[in-house]
């Protein structure tokens, strides 16, 4: 059973970056399809961007050109980088491993942007 712990949330300057990492323990992640998702109170988890285990990705509309998903199977690590933030980016950032229809979640880690 894998576990995910993201860290590297925070308070920053509209304009400014970030880097979320998502530590897996309990499985490796290279093999999954790997995400990120964030919720504001009060609406929906909203899809961020995503890795396939081919090294393929994906982003919502919202943050392309700005937002970068990456992962180091060495480390068993997945990332987001995050540029260019905006007031309206600001959520809890959530890390998903995706198996078979199956996901797993992580504790979330808070984006502020003010």
């Amino acid at each position: 059973h894998v576990q995910l712990v993201e860290s590297g949330g925070g308070l920053v300057q509209p304009g400014g970056s970030l880097r979320l990492s998502c530590a897996a323990s309990g499985d490796t992640i290279g093999r999954y399809c790997m995400g990120w998702f964030r919720q504001i109170p009060d609406k929906e988890r909203e899809g961020v961007a995503g890795i396939e285990s081919d090294g393929s990705t994906s982003y919502a509309d919202s943050v392309k050109g700005r937002f970068t998903i990456s992962r180091d199977n060495a480390e068993n690590t997945l990332y987001l980088q995050l540029n260019s933030l905006k007031t309206e980016d600001t959520a809890m950032y959530y890390c998903t491993k995706s198996d078979d229809g199956a996901v797993n979640w992580g504790q979330g880690t808070q984006v502020t942007v003010s």
